[in-house]
């Protein structure tokens, strides 16, 4: 059975990390594992910080990309419906707070897990990990906001 991509679900996005239709971005995909989104990424020898080992900022592109698509799947979840449904939620970075805790390789599996820890309003919360071979190599707590809810759209879709 394939894996249903929150990212597969916003076709009109351009955005360097998880965008569908950026051609040269990073393709973040996400998915569902119980009660965890999870994004299992591979890096390219271009995305390294020192040799061998994976630029700080790209990690946290993957972080980020990782937690937006979680956050507008967490809402169609919330509401009992699909991805495809309307409407259509899309959410935007409040915060983004990251702890480095050891070096991540840039020629391995990185594993994003993340779970929504508070949804209030518009507000997405989450805590995100890094892991490379079981080895947490980063943190973070992310803020999701609820940027566009096409139920309130007045003609004005940023997204068509």
């Amino acid at each position: 059975m394939s894996k249903d991509y929150f990212q597969l679900h916003m076709p009109e996005n351009v955005c360097f990390g998880c965008g569908v239709s950026n051609e040269e971005g990073l393709h973040v995909k996400s998915y569902w594992e119980g009660d965890e989104a999870v994004c299992q990424w591979e890096s390219e020898e271009k995305y390294h910080g020192w040799a061998n080992l994976l630029n700080g900022g790209i990690l946290a592109t993957i972080i980020d990309c990782h937690c937006m698509g979680t956050a507008m799947a967490d809402a169609y979840r919330k509401e009992d419906r699909s991805l495809d449904s309307d409407p259509v939620y899309r959410y935007a970075t409040g915060t983004l707070n990251i702890k480095y805790l050891k070096p991540t390789p840039n020629d391995k599996t990185i594993e994003l897990r993340t779970k929504v820890t508070e949804v209030k309003g518009r507000k997405t919360v989450m805590h995100c990990r890094s892991i490379v071979e079981g080895v947490v190599t980063a943190e973070a707590e992310v803020i999701a906001i609820r940027v566009y809810d096409s139920s309130q759209d007045q003609g004005g879709n940023p997204f068509k």
